[in-house]
């Protein structure tokens, strides 16, 4: 069922307006003892759900016992963080989902099935994890808040895949990243109806039935001037609310181009972008945009490492980002990474398969970290000064001396694909 839906390519839903459709919603629902709030990270700072999970826990007060943001594979959030995003909660409802510790499996998907989804390639189960508090805790209510947008695993992001992958375990991470990568993501991005979808719309129907969950979407897009805003706001409780805001953002988010584009510039926000775990974001949503041997410059003042993780970091370094078929080659005969199959699924996500070069300009990290993951380098001081973030406008841009690029203020915000990609 559907409680609130509001949204348009030009809507801008004010303040106001999201409180307003908070307690509409939940008066709906009747009354509630104990809630947990599954929220984003940091890394979705942008998606509003900061501000929409104030709100909740105004309307619930003592009533929210656990917000556990859904971290998936990335760092916790610091309490700095924290404060910034959820401004007004309370820092002792917050908890760490530890996606190697913390996790009890509520079901397996069996192989044939797995089977099916990737067209034969793929023949392992699949364990659908969940943080043991979203299983365990006793909760009477469970309130997923996140953006909709095209994703490179999932096609779109959100609905189930903030409980699933959001408090998910390592095996269940590790096998859908994989399904997804195997599937190939340009066949996924920005699309609803998607092989990993599929997979955590099954588990969701067979494993979790008895968990009452709300969800709140969120679409957010750039006005005429750049700012971010929402354009729209779903809450429900079936997989209609995400269907409508998925065919919502597929229209806001997603950028079609008449040819393929020569050079992109990508500005990382130091804030969010630490690593090319989340960094290479730059790479997914605008590969499909991009022209055979153009080049992509990603300006990354906050880049300090690779993975967000130690264990991560390592193999993205050992391994680096080397193509599709280098990397399921080292799969067949190495089993740490055999192991790891969300690292592998990245490091295909990662490569561009030589069609394009991909140059990083990273804060922190040096010339030969960089280029020894099989990336380009540039210095972030020359190229701010070529580039300067501030003056360039979202879109093509013409520079004193002739050059045309194509700026991109934050990746995550989108999907960009040229016609010819499309046919």
């Amino acid at each position: 069922m559907i409680f609130y839906r509001s949204g348009s390519e030009t809507s801008v839903i004010t303040r106001e307006e999201m409180s307003d459709a908070i307690s509409g919603s939940l008066r709906q629902i009747g009354i509630r003892k104990k809630v947990l709030v599954i929220p984003p990270d940091f890394t979705r700072f942008h998606s509003r759900a900061g501000e929409l999970t104030a709100m909740i826990c105004s309307y619930y007060k003592e009533r929210i016992s656990d917000i556990l943001p859904a971290l998936g594979t990335h760092s916790p959030m610091s309490p700095e963080q924290l404060s910034e995003m959820f401004r007004g909660v309370k820092p002792g409802l917050f908890r760490i989902h530890n996606w190697r510790k913390d996790v009890v499996t509520a079901g397996v998907v069996p192989g044939e099935i797995i089977s099916e989804l990737s067209e034969g390639k793929l023949s392992y189960s699949w364990p659908a994890q969940l943080n043991k508090l979203v299983l365990e805790g006793g909760h009477d209510l469970i309130i997923s808040v996140g953006q909709v947008v095209p994703h490179e695993v999932a096609g779109m992001a959100n609905y189930n895949k903030n409980l699933f992958i959001g408090t998910g375990g390592a095996e269940s991470i590790n096998k859908s990243h994989f399904l997804g990568a195997v599937y190939g993501m340009e066949r996924m991005m920005g699309k609803s109806d998607t092989p990993v979808r599929r997979l955590l719309n099954y588990a969701s129907a067979s494993f979790i039935p008895g968990l009452y969950v709300l969800y709140i979407h969120t679409v957010i897009g750039n006005d005429e001037r750049g700012n971010q805003v929402m354009r729209g706001l779903f809450i429900g409780d079936d997989e209609m609310v995400f269907t409508e805001a998925a065919e919502l953002s597929a229209r806001v988010n997603f950028t079609v181009l008449e040819k393929p584009l020569e050079k992109v510039v990508v500005m990382l926000d130091p804030s969010e972008y630490k690593s090319t775990w989340l960094g290479n974001k730059s790479i997914y949503r605008t590969r499909m945009a991009m022209a055979y041997g153009g080049e992509l410059v990603v300006i990354a003042p906050g880049l300090k490492e690779f993975g967000e993780d130690q264990e991560i970091d390592r193999l993205i370094r050992k391994y680096g980002y080397r193509g599709t078929g280098n990397t399921l080659e080292m799969i067949g005969h190495d089993q740490e990474l055999a192991d790891n199959l969300s690292a592998a699924a990245h490091l295909i996500h990662g490569s561009t398969e030589g069609r394009f070069s991909v140059i990083y300009c990273p804060g922190k990290l040096t010339r030969e970290e960089i280029e020894s993951v099989n990336f380009r380098y540039a210095g972030l001081k020359e190229i701010l000064i070529k580039y300067d973030p501030a003056r360039l406008k979202e879109g093509t841009n013409l520079l004193p001396g002739g050059e045309e690029i194509f700026f991109i203020s934050n990746p995550a915000l989108g999907l960009w694909a040229s016609k010819e990609r499309l046919t």
